[in-house]
Protein backbone atom coordinates (compact mmCIF):
# COMPACT_ATOMS: atom_id res chain seq x y z
CA UNK A 1 0.00 0.00 0.00
CA UNK A 2 2.73 2.22 0.29
CA UNK A 3 4.52 1.94 -2.63
CA UNK A 4 1.22 2.47 -3.88
CA UNK A 5 1.15 5.56 -2.30
CA UNK A 6 5.02 6.46 -3.40
CA UNK A 7 3.88 5.53 -6.90
CA UNK A 8 1.26 8.13 -7.05
CA UNK A 9 2.21 10.94 -4.98
CA UNK A 10 5.60 11.32 -6.31
CA UNK A 11 5.63 9.41 -9.57
CA UNK A 12 9.07 8.25 -11.74
CA UNK A 13 10.60 9.16 -8.21
CA UNK A 14 8.99 7.46 -6.02
CA UNK A 15 9.80 4.24 -8.19
CA UNK A 16 13.47 5.19 -9.00
CA UNK A 17 13.87 5.76 -4.85
CA UNK A 18 11.80 2.38 -4.26
CA UNK A 19 13.86 0.26 -6.47
CA UNK A 20 16.80 2.27 -5.65
CA UNK A 21 16.66 1.39 -1.92
CA UNK A 22 15.37 -2.35 -2.28
CA UNK A 23 18.84 -3.10 -5.20
CA UNK A 24 21.67 -1.36 -3.02
CA UNK A 25 22.95 -2.61 0.29
CA UNK A 26 21.17 -0.60 2.50
CA UNK A 27 19.44 -2.90 4.75
CA UNK A 28 15.61 -2.81 6.57
CA UNK A 29 17.30 -2.69 10.10
CA UNK A 30 20.10 0.14 8.77
CA UNK A 31 16.83 2.00 7.43
CA UNK A 32 14.71 1.69 10.67
CA UNK A 33 18.17 3.55 11.93
CA UNK A 34 18.53 5.97 9.83
CA UNK A 35 14.89 7.05 10.74
CA UNK A 36 15.84 7.25 14.52
CA UNK A 37 18.45 9.25 13.43
CA UNK A 38 16.55 11.65 11.17
CA UNK A 39 13.60 12.26 13.60
CA UNK A 40 16.61 13.19 16.35
CA UNK A 41 18.16 15.53 14.43
CA UNK A 42 14.85 17.58 13.25
CA UNK A 43 14.14 17.25 17.25
CA UNK A 44 17.64 18.89 17.53
CA UNK A 45 16.84 21.72 15.30
CA UNK A 46 13.53 22.15 16.66
CA UNK A 47 15.74 22.69 20.30
CA UNK A 48 17.98 25.45 18.08
CA UNK A 49 14.88 27.09 15.99
CA UNK A 50 12.03 26.41 17.56
CA UNK A 51 10.17 26.82 14.29
CA UNK A 52 6.63 23.86 14.57
CA UNK A 53 6.28 23.96 11.00
CA UNK A 54 9.90 22.80 9.85
CA UNK A 55 9.92 20.56 12.93
CA UNK A 56 6.20 19.04 11.23
CA UNK A 57 7.73 18.46 7.81
CA UNK A 58 11.21 16.91 9.22
CA UNK A 59 9.21 14.93 11.38
CA UNK A 60 6.30 13.81 8.36
CA UNK A 61 9.20 13.17 6.37
CA UNK A 62 11.33 10.91 8.49
CA UNK A 63 8.69 8.92 9.54
CA UNK A 64 7.70 8.41 5.80
CA UNK A 65 11.37 6.89 5.71
CA UNK A 66 11.48 5.06 8.96
CA UNK A 67 8.26 3.35 7.14
CA UNK A 68 9.82 2.19 3.75
CA UNK A 69 12.09 -0.42 6.29
CA UNK A 70 8.68 -3.18 5.89
CA UNK A 71 8.52 -2.39 2.06
CA UNK A 72 12.43 -2.73 1.59
CA UNK A 73 12.02 -6.50 3.85
CA UNK A 74 9.38 -7.12 1.25
CA UNK A 75 11.49 -6.61 -2.04
CA UNK A 76 14.45 -7.76 -0.67
CA UNK A 77 12.98 -11.30 0.56
CA UNK A 78 14.81 -9.90 3.94
CA UNK A 79 12.10 -9.94 6.26
CA UNK A 80 12.71 -10.92 9.67
CA UNK A 81 11.18 -11.63 13.40
CA UNK A 82 14.08 -9.87 15.30
CA UNK A 83 13.46 -6.82 12.36
CA UNK A 84 9.99 -5.91 13.17
CA UNK A 85 11.16 -6.16 17.00
CA UNK A 86 13.36 -3.53 16.54
CA UNK A 87 11.15 -1.32 14.29
CA UNK A 88 8.69 -1.40 16.90
CA UNK A 89 11.49 -0.78 19.71
CA UNK A 90 12.37 2.11 17.43
CA UNK A 91 8.86 3.38 16.93
CA UNK A 92 9.02 4.01 20.61
CA UNK A 93 12.01 6.02 20.83
CA UNK A 94 10.82 8.14 17.98
CA UNK A 95 7.11 9.22 19.59
CA UNK A 96 9.25 9.98 22.95
CA UNK A 97 11.51 12.19 21.42
CA UNK A 98 9.49 14.30 19.30
CA UNK A 99 6.98 14.43 22.12
CA UNK A 100 9.53 15.30 24.74
CA UNK A 101 10.90 17.91 23.09
CA UNK A 102 7.86 19.91 21.83
CA UNK A 103 7.34 19.47 25.86
CA UNK A 104 10.27 21.22 26.41
CA UNK A 105 10.12 23.98 23.98
CA UNK A 106 6.37 24.88 24.90
CA UNK A 107 6.83 23.87 28.43
CA UNK A 108 3.83 21.71 27.65
CA UNK A 109 4.61 18.85 30.22
CA UNK A 110 1.17 18.03 31.91
CA UNK A 111 -0.75 17.20 28.10
CA UNK A 112 2.78 15.69 26.87
CA UNK A 113 2.57 13.30 29.70
CA UNK A 114 -0.69 12.15 29.06
CA UNK A 115 0.09 11.89 24.98
CA UNK A 116 3.17 9.39 26.44
CA UNK A 117 1.17 7.30 28.52
CA UNK A 118 -1.20 6.68 26.73
CA UNK A 119 0.80 5.99 23.70
CA UNK A 120 3.24 3.55 25.63
CA UNK A 121 -0.11 1.75 27.42
CA UNK A 122 -1.63 1.27 23.99
CA UNK A 123 1.37 -0.63 22.67
CA UNK A 124 2.20 -2.25 26.29
CA UNK A 125 -1.61 -3.46 26.85
CA UNK A 126 -1.44 -6.05 23.10
CA UNK A 127 2.14 -6.26 24.03
CA UNK A 128 1.38 -7.92 27.30
CA UNK A 129 -1.39 -10.07 25.84
CA UNK A 130 0.74 -11.31 23.34
CA UNK A 131 2.65 -13.17 26.47
CA UNK A 132 -0.14 -14.99 27.85
CA UNK A 133 -1.81 -15.65 24.73
CA UNK A 134 -1.61 -15.73 20.90
CA UNK A 135 -2.61 -12.68 18.98
CA UNK A 136 -3.92 -11.62 15.84
CA UNK A 137 -2.36 -8.13 14.60
CA UNK A 138 -5.34 -7.71 12.58
CA UNK A 139 -7.40 -8.40 14.99
CA UNK A 140 -6.83 -5.36 17.17
CA UNK A 141 -8.88 -2.94 15.04
CA UNK A 142 -8.74 0.06 17.84
CA UNK A 143 -9.28 3.70 17.79
CA UNK A 144 -5.78 5.55 17.93
CA UNK A 145 -2.88 3.34 16.96
CA UNK A 146 0.76 4.85 15.86
CA UNK A 147 0.96 6.10 11.72
CA UNK A 148 -2.89 8.15 13.35
CA UNK A 149 -1.23 9.38 16.32
CA UNK A 150 2.02 10.81 14.25
CA UNK A 151 0.53 12.18 11.32
CA UNK A 152 -2.16 13.92 13.57
CA UNK A 153 0.88 15.65 15.61
CA UNK A 154 2.69 16.42 12.00
CA UNK A 155 -0.16 17.98 10.64
CA UNK A 156 -0.81 19.81 13.89
CA UNK A 157 2.94 21.28 13.66
CA UNK A 158 2.81 22.20 10.13
CA UNK A 159 -0.61 24.13 11.15
CA UNK A 160 0.24 25.35 14.23
CA UNK A 161 1.23 29.10 12.75
CA UNK A 162 -1.47 29.07 10.01
CA UNK A 163 -4.56 28.04 11.76
CA UNK A 164 -5.78 30.56 14.49
CA UNK A 165 -7.30 29.05 17.98
CA UNK A 166 -9.35 30.96 20.07
CA UNK A 167 -7.50 31.43 23.62
CA UNK A 168 -10.55 29.41 25.44
CA UNK A 169 -9.08 26.33 23.47
CA UNK A 170 -5.36 27.09 24.33
CA UNK A 171 -4.61 29.68 21.79
CA UNK A 172 -2.89 26.84 19.60
CA UNK A 173 -3.81 24.00 17.34
CA UNK A 174 -0.85 22.24 18.83
CA UNK A 175 -1.95 22.18 21.72
CA UNK A 176 -5.72 21.24 20.94
CA UNK A 177 -4.30 18.06 18.94
CA UNK A 178 -2.05 17.22 21.87
CA UNK A 179 -4.86 17.34 24.29
CA UNK A 180 -7.12 15.58 21.53
CA UNK A 181 -4.14 12.89 21.45
CA UNK A 182 -3.91 12.32 25.48
CA UNK A 183 -7.86 12.05 25.34
CA UNK A 184 -7.86 9.50 22.37
CA UNK A 185 -4.44 7.45 23.48
CA UNK A 186 -6.30 6.42 26.85
CA UNK A 187 -9.35 5.57 25.15
CA UNK A 188 -7.37 3.23 22.63
CA UNK A 189 -5.33 2.53 25.47
CA UNK A 190 -8.91 1.55 27.91
CA UNK A 191 -10.49 -0.56 24.49
CA UNK A 192 -6.84 -2.84 24.04
CA UNK A 193 -7.25 -3.47 27.80
CA UNK A 194 -10.83 -4.63 27.79
CA UNK A 195 -10.09 -6.55 24.54
CA UNK A 196 -7.31 -8.07 26.61
CA UNK A 197 -9.64 -8.74 29.42
CA UNK A 198 -12.28 -10.59 27.39
CA UNK A 199 -9.63 -12.47 25.18
CA UNK A 200 -7.91 -13.77 28.30
CA UNK A 201 -10.55 -14.86 30.44
CA UNK A 202 -12.03 -16.63 27.24
CA UNK A 203 -8.71 -18.26 27.02
CA UNK A 204 -8.85 -19.31 30.70
CA UNK A 205 -12.27 -20.95 30.12
CA UNK A 206 -11.14 -22.82 27.27
CA UNK A 207 -8.08 -24.55 29.38
CA UNK A 208 -10.04 -25.09 32.22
Amino acid sequence: MLSKFLKHIFGSFGRWFLNWLASSDVTPNQITCIGLILVLINCGFYLVYRDTFWLGVGLALSFTFDSLDGVIARRQGTQSKFGGYLDAVVDRYQELAAYLVIAWVNDLWPVVFFVVTGSLLTSYNKARTAIEILVDNKGWPDLLERPQRVWILCTALILDSVIPVPAAFGGRLLIVALVALAVLTHFTAAQRFFRARRKLLAASAESS
